[in-house]
């Protein structure tokens, strides 16, 4: 059986002592995702940013806070596991400067300077060997297009797209794409749909992988 990484959550990028940047991701599918891998017999280590679900007994957590902490968790584990999916919605953009105390109401407006983060899942696609890597993409617009770009970029397997409506929900809808094909497209609870997208990973990418 596999031994699979998985990236959860969100992440959150400190403004000053008491404020961050962050998003509505809850890690209900990273979470669903771990119980369908473990459902199928494999070992999972989840890679989660703060949430406030609980994650499968079975499952090895690393909690993290920051993109670059997710990151860095990722590439100790990484090395050891046959394979990614990243499902994690890192913040994309962190201040210049975090301001050690709180930062006080002037009256005038204020103009903070942001920089990107890290991509967790470009990082960690770039330096892959035998394993692979399924990278999510949640876009609003041009889905397939986008989500293709970020397949070649993040040297990625699979891609799943889905939208929006999926953060902090119960229910979701995805694609499953590769670079020449769209696998599969499946709608419901998360719950159901992460089962479904197991059993298209175990197909396509661990059995091949033996």
């Amino acid at each position: 059986m596999a031994h699979i990484l998985i990236t959860s959550g969100p992440t959150r990028q400190h403004l000053d002592a008491v404020r961050y940047l962050t998003n509505a991701s809850s890690g209900r599918m990273g979470s669903c995702l771990a119980e369908a891998a473990l459902e199928r017999g494999h070992a999972v280590t989840l890679v989660s940013g703060p949430v406030d679900i609980a994650y499968p007994e079975a499952a090895r957590v690393i909690d993290v806070v920051s993109t670059e902490e997710m990151l860095a968790a990722c590439q100790e584990v990484f090395p050891h596991c046959d394979g990614l999916i990243g499902v994690a919605a890192p913040c994309d953009y962190r201040p210049v400067r975090v301001e050690p105390g709180k930062i006080k109401k002037t009256g005038e407006p204020l103009v903070m300077h942001l920089v990107e983060t890290p991509d967790v899942v470009a990082t960690l696609g770039a330096a892959k060997g035998h394993q692979w890597v399924v990278g999510f993409a949640l876009e609003t617009d041009d889905a397939r297009f986008r989500a293709l770009a970020k397949l070649e970029r993040k040297c990625c397997d699979l891609v799943l797209v889905n939208g929006p409506d999926a953060m902090h929900a119960t229910e979701t809808s995805v694609e499953i794409l590769t670079r020449d094909d769209v696998l599969a497209s499946y709608s419901g609870t998360k719950r159901a749909v992460a089962r479904e997208i197991m059993g298209v990973i175990d197909r396509h990418l661990i059995k091949r992988q033996r």
